[in-house]
Order: structure tokens, then C-alpha cells, then sequence
């Protein structure tokens, strides 16, 4: 973790595991921003008196290791590339720093609202399991027994909870993707997620405009698959991924 930024983090009021479940945001809207890390020195001390930070056995910052699923045709990814508007992802989420692994399905519908619902798993998950079964069932209302490991994604993350609004915001750092082998890196690129009921222009949002930074429509898995080219149908993405590598060129 960059120095200057430990120093940054350690500013802010410290909440708990406990305290951020009961803040969390399982339905929401997302506004997604991708900057740089210098963009993020200059922005995260201007957040410390109306945001706290998630703390953890004295740590701030945590490891998440993230295994996305997808059919061998790779459907989950070819329905967010065709602008599906009712589409879903399904990921093992584990967290590093506590050995905990979630099986999560994320479903995004036509209005734009994010629905994310999970399980407790191993960190390699059974399909077979009828708990795992019946809770894709549950949530998504489709077969997903034809379900194999498409892209692992690593990074380092902050968590804020806002100290007016109904807000949540992820800030993800040092994404690397990986799958058969190859392996893309992008170590200045940071991408904040503001997770909110929709109804809150809060400090983050309005900081970031003020920077002339917009919201950008972008998918952690959907641009691994597009580096890794780990499928033939790349185009609806490139558009992003140029936008990325200028970003973080400068």
C-alpha cells in the first residue's frame, strides 16, 4: 500500500465489521468512477470528516480474491457484452484477511437497481452441493450446473460508510486479473464504487464531478475478459479499456 495513502486512511473514524453490516446496501444504484491513484490522494483527504472507514483487527485496507463463474459458452459474459438489461454474474468472494468465502449472485435489472445476495462456501465451491443449487435456484431461477471458473480477479480495498447519507463506497486498488496462465496488472488504476439508494448526491460524487471525473459504465469481469481476450467477442468493451490505459498513461 502507498505510504502517502496509509497516512491518508489512518485520518478517518474507525467502524466496525458489525456496525458496516448494518449499513450495507444489498439493494442499491451504483455509480462506478475509474481514476488514478494521485486522483485518489487528492480526493480521499477531503472525505475523512464525513466518511468512516471499515476497520478490522487494526487494519484498513483487506485482500479480496474473487472467482467469477460462467457457462462454458461464457453466457453470464455475453449477456452484459449484448446490453441485456436483466442480467446476472455469480462469484466466490474470499476475504484474504479473514479466510471467509462467500458464493454471491449479483443481479442487475432494467431499471438499473443492483440486487446482490450470498452464501456462505468454501473457497472451492461445490456445485453440487444442494445448498449451493437450491440458492442459485432461489435467486436466479435457472440451471446453473454447467457453471466453471472463468476469471480470477485479486485486489486491495478500502470500504467508507458516509456519516450523512445512505451511502457505501468501495474503493478497489491494484487490480490483477488472471485465467489459464496469463496475467494483466494495472497497479495505477482505481476504481470507486458509490453505492447509495439513489436519492443522495453525496460529498464523494459531487468531489469527483468538481474533478471533472464522470461516472463510467464498467465491469471488473467484463474488461478482465477483455484483456485476457478470454473470449472472441470483445468490441462493446474496447471503448473502456482505451479510456482505462489513457487514464492511467498520464
Amino acid at each position: 500500500m502507498n505510504p502517502s495513502l496509509l497516512q491518508i486512511v489512518n485520518r478517518f473514524d474507525p467502524i466496525s465489521l458489525a456496525d458496516m453490516g448494518r449499513a450495507e446496501l444489498m439493494e442499491r444504484s451504483d455509480l462506478k468512477f475509474a481514476i488514478t491513484i494521485n486522483d485518489l490522494l487528492s480526493i480521499l483527504p477531503l472525505l475523512t470528516d464525513d466518511y468512516r472507514i471499515l476497520e478490522i483487527r487494526d487494519k484498513r485496507y483487506f485482500e479480496y480474491d474473487t472467482l467469477y463463474y460462467d457457462t462454458p459458452e461464457h453466457h453470464l459474459y455475453l449477456m452484459h457484452h449484448n446490453g441485456k438489461m436483466n442480467r446476472y454474474k455469480v462469484r466466490r468472494r474470499t476475504y484474504i484477511d479473514s479466510s471467509l468465502s462467500f458464493l454471491e449472485a449479483k443481479i442487475k435489472n432494467n431499471k438499473g437497481v443492483t440486487n446482490k445476495v450470498r452464501i456462505k462456501c468454501e473457497r472451492d465451491v461445490d456445485f453440487s452441493n444442494h445448498l449451493i443449487t437450491e440458492f442459485l435456484v432461489e435467486y436466479l431461477n435457472v440451471d446453473c450446473s454447467n457453471l466453471q471458473p472463468s476469471l480470477n480477479i485479486n485486489y486491495n480495498r478500502i470500504a467508507l460508510v458516509s456519516k450523512l447519507a445512505i451511502e457505501r463506497v468501495t474503493i478497489d486498488i491494484g487490480l490483477k486479473y488472471s485465467v489459464n496462465g496469463k496475467v494483466s496488472v494495472y497497479n495505477n488504476l482505481v476504481i470507486i464504487e458509490v453505492k447509495s439508494d439513489g436519492k443522495s448526491n453525496t460529498l464523494i460524487t459531487r468531489l469527483l464531478r468538481d474533478a471533472n471525473i464522470k461516472p463510467i459504465r464498467l465491469s471488473k469481469y467484463c474488461i478482465g475478459m477483455y484483456l485476457l481476450e478470454v473470449n472472441e467477442k470483445r468490441n462493446n468493451f474496447k471503448k473502456q479499456v482505451l479510456k482505462i490505459n489513457k487514464l492511467i498513461a498520464n
